[in-house]
């Protein structure tokens, strides 16, 4: 079961946001530091580490069934090791070991430079070992134990086995202070920490060298970079005038790292759509045309018990500025049916607004309540089957609504950087719009992935563009 050089191999299992397939990344190349290689699938591997999201039920629910399969595969499989990170991992501690008794070792999602030494205690024997954050411990904190200078995250696949990675993931924010009711994100990651526009340079671009050609910078509430406990450093200018720390962190990656044709940011939050942001995103070239900006509910009165930090006419507004400011701006969301108290009225704004905003893409969760958090001390009082009949009316709206913004396409060349083939039909490819929008096309000869090519557009459906290359 192992390689030939002697040395076992591992596989990494992900769940959730972009940030955990960031730490994914780093996690793998920490191991292949150690002299680890990547298993040719989880199947082959030696070591299996599962990273975990904390953010829904759902999501934690997989991930315990996974490990508990791994755990189980030992009958087959004897000496496989099986680890945790994430913010499961942050919210349990050691209390994992009694849901998955065969569980290796389990670290929180900032004490990544443990894994390495957790993997060779576990191939000698040890089990139910666990490593909270530095944070947690008392020893301070950066993410995923990468420092200043030391953090090179890549995604997936490409980040151990070499091949270049067209787009990638920064960190730039880690934590969050907002403290919404539902959400238990502040007490698995942290607090809210800005990390140095120098070192976030040179993580952009080492990513560049590797291939990388599209980033996005990843906060959990990105707009808030900067804010806390931050002095932008005076050596570093704005030629362009910017005050505020997220735009001068833009100027400043597309000035410096020429090489990287699209800068992305998310997740967005209404109250950081400023006039500066919105000139940032139209006068820099390289910043997209695109913004996840998660709405949550358009109730007022729900949004108050989210503590959401705005009403329905706020958020209006700060789309509003975005559509004006930013031609041709997509802007995707987040929606959560459900919440402890939605009325049928509560609903239905929340449909109303939906439309208002025009969504290009809407991402709609039950909501499920967290330990911890405020809203858990409230009863979950609309049922299950009433959820669910939300959330399919909010998926078919919006079915129906990204049809039509995506109709307004057709005719247009657009200019896609290129995936490689698409994952439903081998023998087509696929690609992204600035606008983050999928389009699925015939490849050409001379074609690679990471390539930037202009696509006529002929067809369209509610997520996907189709079209032929322009030659």
């Amino acid at each position: 079961m192992t390689l030939a050089s002697g040395r076992p191999t591992f596989s990494i299992h992900t769940y959730g946001c972009q940030m955990n397939v960031r730490d994914s990344g780093v996690l793998a190349r920490r191991l292949v530091a150690a002299g680890y290689s990547e298993a040719a699938s989880e199947d082959a591997a030696d070591i299996v580490v599962v990273n975990s999201c904390s953010v829904r039920e759902k999501a934690e629910d997989k991930a315990i069934g996974k490990l508990l399969m791994l755990c189980a595969a030992r009958r087959d499989r004897p000496g496989l090791v099986v680890g945790l990170t994430g913010c499961m991992a942050n919210r349990l501690g050691d209390g994992v070991f009694k849901k998955v008794p065969g569980l290796s070792f389990s670290f929180g999602p900032r004490a990544g430079a443990v894994l390495p030494q957790l993997v060779e205690r576990a191939l000698a024997g040890e089990a139910q070992m666990w490593v909270p954050d530095p944070e947690r411990a008392g020893e301070g904190a950066s993410e995923n134990g990468v420092s200043a200078g030391d953090g090179r995250g890549r995604e997936g696949d490409a980040a151990r086995s070499g091949r270049p990675l067209a787009q990638s993931f920064v960190t730039i924010l880690y934590g969050c202070n907002q403290r919404c009711s539902y959400c238990i994100v502040p007490f698995v990651r942290g607090r809210e920490e800005s990390r140095d526009p120098g070192v976030i340079v040179e993580e952009v671009r080492e990513e560049a060298r590797r291939g990388a050609r599209d980033v996005c910078l990843l906060g959990q509430s990105v707009m808030r970079y900067g804010k806390m406990g931050f002095k932008w450093p005076d050596s570093i200018p704005s030629p362009m005038g910017f005050t505020e720390p997220l735009p001068r962190l833009l100027e400043l990656v597309a000035r410096e790292v020429p090489e990287v044709r699209r800068l992305r940011f998310t997740s967005g939050h209404p109250l950081g759509v400023t006039d500066e942001l919105v000139r940032a995103m139209r006068e820099i070239p390289a910043v997209c045309a695109h913004l996840h900006l998660p709405m949550q509910s358009g109730s007022d009165r729900i949004l108050r018990q989210m503590r959401r930090g705005y009403d329905s006419s706020r958020y209006l507004e700060a789309v509003r500025m975005l559509r004006e400011g930013v031609p041709d701006i997509a802007i995707t969301t987040d929606v959560i049916v459900g919440y402890p108290g939605e009325t049928a009225d509560d609903f239905e704004a929340t449909r109303r607004i939906m439309e208002e905003a025009a969504f290009d893409n809407a991402f709609v969760f039950k909501y499920s309540p967290r330990p911890g958090t405020d809203s858990a001390l409230v009863e979950d009082d609309v049922p299950d089957g009433e959820k669910c009949r939300r959330d399919q009316v909010l998926l078919a709206d919006q079915d129906a609504r990204g049809q039509r913004l995506n109709d307004r396409w057709i005719g247009r060349n657009v200019e896609v950087l290129v995936d490689g083939p698409s994952l439903r039909n081998a023998s087509r490819w696929s690609g992204r719009t600035e606008q983050n929008k999928i389009v699925v096309f015939d490849p050409v000869d001379g074609m690679n992935a990471g390539d930037f090519a202009f696509v006529s557009i002929e067809g369209a459906r509610p997520q996907t563009l189709f079209g032929t290359v322009a030659r």
